[in-house]
């Protein structure tokens, strides 16, 4: 299952994205916000991460204004790789070679015809396993 989340500035990307998860049958979890009220992000970032953490969801989308200030919080949380994409090569490049699991990106940045690719790439590209990949997101994790 994936979990959703966005603040004001991308609830209305995350709605084309709930869209396109479900014309594919794709299961989510929407952690807000769910409107364009003003709110603060972390509050979100935090709600989808836990969803990862507890194994409720495998990986993650996150949408703000620019994708960074959701990504930061996201990254602060060990076993939590989330990667900015703002184009396909990126998001499929984070998935083969750091394994992320969390898309973040910037609703004031990509339109809704390019994040739809983003996702489907994002979604579709598995971890490579390469020893040498596999060696660095272990990396990531050590303390």
């Amino acid at each position: 299952m994936l979990a959703l989340g966005s603040d004001q500035a991308g609830y209305a990307l995350k709605q084309e994205i709930k869209k396109y998860l479900d014309e594919k049958g794709i299961e989510y979890k929407d952690c807000g916000s769910y409107s364009e009220d003003p709110v603060d992000y972390p509050v979100y970032s935090r709600a989808v991460v836990k969803e990862i953490q507890s194994g409720n969801c495998d990986k993650g989308i996150l949408i703000c204004g620019t994708g960074i200030g959701i990504s930061i919080t996201a990254n602060r949380y060990k076993g939590i790789r989330a990667a900015v994409c703002g184009d396909c090569f990126s998001a499929e490049a984070t998935r083969l070679h750091n394994d992320a699991n969390i898309l973040a990106m910037g609703a004031r940045v990509v339109g809704p015809g390019l994040a739809i690719k983003i996702t489907e790439t994002f979604l579709n590209t598995p971890f490579s396993g390469a020893e040498r990949h596999a060696r660095r997101v272990r990396m990531m994790d050590e303390e």
